[in-house]
Formats: C-alpha cells, structure tokens, sequence
C-alpha cells in the first residue's frame, strides 16, 4: 500500500486542476472549433456543416479587418507606453521616497476600480462640447475635438483609459522583481563611476528580464483582447458593439459580440473567437522574443 500510496498520491493532489482546466478550459475550446466549422444559430443550434466556409467568409470580410486594425491600433497605443511608463514608474517608488506604502497602494487603486466607473469619468473626460480634456486644448488655441467620430482620436482616448487602469499594476510586479536584485551588483557599478541611467538599463532591466516578459505576454493576451473600454466608451452604442458610427474603434472582440450576441451567428463568432486565438499567440511569441533580445543586449 505505501508503494501504491507513493506513486499515485501526487497524481491524484494535481488532479483537480486538470479537471476544472478539461471542464472550462479546453472543453470549451475545442466546441468552439467545432462550432465554427457550421452554420451555428445561437438559439436554435446546428445548422449544417460548413467546413471552412466561415474561415473563408471572415477573410473577405471588410468589417472584420477593420476590427483587426482597430484592435492592432489600440494594442499598440495602449501597451507600449503602459509598460514603459510602468518600469520608469516601479524605479521611482525602488528609490527612497516618503510614505513608500502609500503610493505603493496608490498606483494600484485605478485597477480596482470597477472598469464602468472609469468609462464613465473617461466619456465625460472626452466630451466634445463639454469634456475637460477639449477645454484645456482650447487653452492653447487647439479647437474642440470629437473624441468618439474620429478614429485617431477615439484610439487615443480608448487607449489613455487602458493605460490609466493598468500602468500601476504592471509597475507593482516590476517593482517587486527590482527589490529582489543584489544591492551588491548596485555598489560594485557606483565605484565603477556608472550614472544612474547606465546602472538602471545595465543591471537593472536585464535583471528583471523574467518578469518583463510576463507582462509583455499577458498584457499582448489583454491588449488583443479589449473589450469594456472601447465598448462602454460610446453609450449610446453600447448595445450594439458597433464601436462608433462608423466602426472607428469597434475591436475584434466587439465584433465577435455584434455577430454572436446581437445577430445570434455563433458559428461565425467562433471562427472569430478562433482566428483572435491564433493573433494573440502569434504576437505573444513575437513580442516574447524581441523583449528577450533587447533585455539580453542591456
């Protein structure tokens, strides 16, 4: 019995995992390959075996590739200067301030804040007749803009509240990745006469290497991904997911929320849900690998 006790124990400890991920995880992943390869109705089920004619619909569909550039377009603007302004950040709370717990859990207060709130105050942050943000440009002579008409401009301000939630949570994890860094390391670059800039992107980058490339992955995973920002950033359109009068910041996955959920398309959706899967890991490897390179050459 202890030989048997022994050997299957641990298997049965990690057991559960496996079938809560089997359950929610890859049951459902696999049924929405499957579904995507029929002509799916939301209510009524099955409508016929269409192989990859979804697929093939989805390419050609000119509404799709502009969710796709609007997704790109947003994850860019968003995520880039999030993550940079989130490692300037986490140095500045590494150094010797006053009150270093207060604003630890200062930065950290925009991402517990539940995500309508923010698009609430953002909206009338961006208001064209009345918002904060167009009377302040008025200031300097710049003329009132219509911040949810036009495209650059929606992304910018879709991507401003993105990175308002998520830049103190990102700088949080670097910060605890720089405490962990050997202070010796620090002391032997500061007799070699190393500036503070120098110290920083010679010693402390790459000694946080791990700990960018997680959040490069999972913020590429949320960033493809978005969804309440863009959605609840047009009320009056938030019914449909149409992001905009003209499809100006609608996302892949506001797009996949028209067709499944408001035209009942399932098996359209699901090749949507399938071919965002198939973006996400591209540019998840990709980002992977160019962050690793630049931190190794730090």
């Amino acid at each position: 019995m202890a030989r048997w006790d022994g050997k299957y124990t641990p298997y049965l400890i990690i057991a559960p995992f496996f079938v809560v991920f089997g359950i929610f995880g890859l049951y459902p992943l696999l049924f929405t390959a499957w579904v995507s390869l029929h002509e799916w109705h939301l209510v009524d089920g099955d409508q016929g075996f269409l192989g990859l004619g979804n697929y093939t619909e989805l390419l050609s569909d000119s509404k799709f590739w502009n969710a796709l550039g609007n997704t790109i377009s947003l994850f860019v603007l968003s995520t880039v200067p999030q993550l940079l302004a989130a490692l300037g950040l986490a140095a500045l709370l590494d150094r010797g301030l006053r009150a270093r717990a207060f604003w630890r859990a200062g930065v950290l207060l925009p991402n517990v804040i539940s995500v309508a709130a923010v698009a609430l105050v953002f909206a009338q942050l961006y208001g064209r007749d009345f918002g904060i943000v167009n009377h302040l440009l008025g200031l300097v002579g710049v003329s009132p803009i219509d911040w949810r008409a036009e495209t650059w401009a929606s992304h910018l301000a879709i991507s401003s509240m993105v990175m308002w939630r998520w830049t103190g949570y990102n700088a949080l994890l670097y910060l605890a990745a720089m405490q962990s860094v050997p202070k010796d390391m620090y002391e032997s670059a500061m007799l070699d006469g190393a500036s503070r800039w120098r110290t920083f992107w010679s010693i402390t980058v790459p000694s946080i290497r791990p700990t960018i490339m997680f959040t490069v992955v999972t913020s590429t995973i949320f960033g493809l991904q978005l969804f309440a920002e863009p959605q609840l950033f047009d009320p009056g359109g938030t019914a449909l997911g149409t992001g905009g009068s003209d499809r100006q910041f609608q996302t892949l996955v506001m797009y996949l929320y028209e067709k499944g959920f408001r035209l009942f398309d399932a098996g359209y959706s699901a090749a949507i849900a399938w071919m965002l899967f198939l973006l996400i890991a591209v540019i998840a490897v990709l980002n992977f690998r160019l962050t690793r390179r630049i931190a190794s050459k730090g």
